[in-house]
């Protein structure tokens, strides 16, 4: 539920009329989280806001934010809302710019990124979802910027293991786009909500996220969504961030029962009628096949690293109560 007052007094951002609010939601991440900050206020000379939204953070976070970036509009939650809603009660709250900015908390954006990805979105109006490129910490290519939507050869592919066999394989890992570097302008299915940028108008046209999707997937979702409007997102490889990837979810197999929630949830809200039991059955599948795959792979090998794989795919296995029905 949603605190409503905030525990940290909040100073509105010493701009008349921010042409971006830059929302962030951060959840145990003070390190991160303040690198963060400080490179957008080095970075963006356009108009902007910063609304943070800190779900109940245990590392001090929400002070740490109050005493260096006082001119954040802070909102210090005592509940943890999850991703989605807590982007929906930062933006209905407190955003006022035209366009809206979604960034992790664990990135670093880099060389105007903001700006740039603001000139994008002007020059190419009709994508109405805008996306750039992100990069690993050691600036190699992090691929998880944009993806393609799931289809029953995608599933069956990542069943077989032959998505992982052939990431640079635009016929075997169709989700991934493998065998794209990201250094081009592109329409994609799906922009990653770690770096995200709408129209005001157009995100209240969508009433926001489903927060029916408490961690991962509410941006599959959100651009599904739009593209069903007649959205067709973009990316361009001219504003670039990193990000870290997944700071606030350490636990491997914590993160696979949510990965595997919210897919359930999308193939039964997204997939046609007809292809739904057949997409639920072959994704419900894929951690038994990672399992087996990995167990193989320790018995012939003999390495440690294989075998603590199939421990944590066998874990996952294990825990399908907790994922196989969706998000509910």
């Amino acid at each position: 539920m949603h605190s409503g007052d905030m525990t940290a007094t909040p100073q509105e951002a010493d701009v008349a009329s921010p042409e971006i609010s830059v929302i962030v939601v951060s959840y145990n991440t003070r390190k991160m989280t303040l690198e963060c900050l400080q490179t957008i206020r080095d970075q963006t000379t356009t108009p902007h806001e910063v609304v943070l939204l800190d779900n109940a953070s245990e590392d001090g976070s929400a002070e740490a934010v109050a005493e260096a970036f006082p001119d954040t509009v802070l909102i210090a939650e005592t509940d943890n809302h999850g991703f989605a809603q807590g982007n929906n009660i930062a933006i209905q709250t407190k955003a006022r710019g035209h366009y809206l900015l979604l960034l992790n908390p664990d990135t670093l954006v880099l060389g105007g990124a903001i700006d740039r990805l603001l000139a994008f979105a002007k020059a190419k109006p009709e994508a109405k979802i805008w996306g750039g490129r992100t990069l690993y910490g050691d600036r190699s290519l992090n691929p998880t910027n944009c993806w393609r939507k799931m289809s029953l050869w995608g599933l069956l592919s990542q069943l077989t293991g032959l998505s992982s066999l052939f990431r640079n394989s635009s016929l075997f890992n169709p989700e991934g786009y493998g065998g794209w570097s990201r250094d081009s302008e592109r329409e994609v299915d799906i922009v990653t909500g770690c770096f995200l940028l709408i129209e005001r108008a157009f995100w209240d046209e969508l009433g926001g996220f489903d927060a029916t999707y408490v961690m991962y997937g509410e941006e599959v979702d959100l651009c599904l969504r739009a593209r069903a409007k007649g959205a067709r997102p973009r990316i361009t490889p001219e504003a670039e961030i990193v990000h870290y990837v997944g700071a606030s979810d350490t636990v491997r197999e914590d993160q696979l029962v949510r990965l595997l929630r919210a897919k359930t949830t999308l193939v039964r809200n997204h997939f046609p009628a007809w292809q739904r039991g057949l997409g639920v059955t072959l994704l419900h599948l894929w951690p038994w096949s990672r399992r087996e795959a990995a167990r193989a792979r320790a018995a012939l090998s003999g390495k440690a690293a294989h075998g603590a794989s199939a421990e944590a795919w066998s874990n996952v296995w294990c825990r399908r109560g907790e994922w196989r029905d969706g998000y509910r």
